[in-house]
């Protein structure tokens, strides 16, 4: 998950809830692309530029395979560069700070130079496993879940570290910044490999102290990947598992808005243009839903 241009995309989408928190219409397929993308992970929208960049793992997720790369796209869904940053590993969650796209790899936290497409700085985390989203505060400061070993590391004065170690985690994915927290998607208890017995929900981690809480009173949610506000005080959130996307409430409590398929991963809203872009990681495409406005 990720947060976009720290000050360029605040407006988001209020108009979508009604007064009582409940969605207002469904969405509908707005566009979807073609199947270019090797397994896409993530996407994030360039305000300044006007492009969304895509992750694609392009192998294991796991695997430092040099296979991975960034992909530029247009908001009509058509790929106008597939291969722009190559030589990652498996490139997932998405952060934008100024001039510069952040990119988490594995074990490590990629500075990329969005002018010239080139990656500048390799942030290696040490103890890190599978490090997924990224998230900016309002300062530039770039956190970034480790979901394996239930880390949240810190990018901060050019030193990345392990910032809160804790299981209450739940194996963290999403990630999102707001009114001094962090909002995290837990993927929930990991038990055999990715499965899990019960899933995850959205928790909150204090950016003043890092102290956990659950959104609402816990209760599972789904496979969490994705977190992005709706601009009324809930959130969009994708399930990878059950493939669905999800309107989740400050109580906890969640609706299924569309039904997917497996695979569902880091979501983007582009609140100016109603739209919720959803990376279909088994799919290799990327699809995008028309939110009522």
């Amino acid at each position: 998950m990720h947060v976009n241009n720290i000050i360029g995309n605040s407006i988001l989408l209020g108009l979508i809830v009604g007064a009582s928190g409940a969605f207002a219409g469904t969405p509908t397929l707005a566009w979807e692309s073609g199947i270019e993308f090797k397994q896409p992970e993530s996407a994030i929208h360039d305000v300044k530029n006007n492009v969304i960049y895509v992750s694609n793992i392009n192998g294991e997720g796991m695997d430092k395979d040099g296979n991975g790369f960034i992909s530029k796209m247009l908001l009509d869904g058509s790929i106008t560069e597939l291969e722009w940053v190559t030589g990652l590993d498996a490139p997932k969650g998405m952060a934008l700070v100024g001039d510069n796209l952040y990119v988490s790899d594995i074990t490590a936290l990629v500075e990329i130079d969005i002018a010239s497409g080139k990656v500048i700085n390799r942030y290696e985390a040490e103890g890190a496993k599978f490090m997924n989203d990224v998230a900016a505060d309002q300062s530039g400061i770039i956190y970034v879940t480790d979901m394996v070993t239930n880390t949240i590391h810190k990018l901060a004065d050019g030193a990345l570290s392990a910032w809160v170690n804790d299981e209450a985690l739940e194996n963290p994915n999403g990630l999102f910044v707001e009114d001094g927290r962090l909002v995290v998607g837990a993927w929930g208890t990991m038990t055999d490999g990715f499965s899990t017995e019960v899933p995850g929900h959205l928790k909150t981690v204090s950016l003043t102290d890092g102290s956990i809480d659950s959104l609402g009173d816990g209760s599972a949610i789904g496979n969490l990947d994705g977190v992005e506000p709706d601009g009324n005080g809930s959130y969009y959130v994708t399930d990878w598992m059950a493939g669905e996307l999800l309107h989740v409430s400050p109580s906890g409590t969640s609706e299924t808005l569309v039904k997917l398929e497996q695979g569902s991963a880091d979501l983007e809203v582009i609140a100016e243009e109603g739209l919720v872009v959803i990376p279909m990681m088994m799919n290799n495409k990327v699809v995008a839903y028309k939110i009522a406005q």
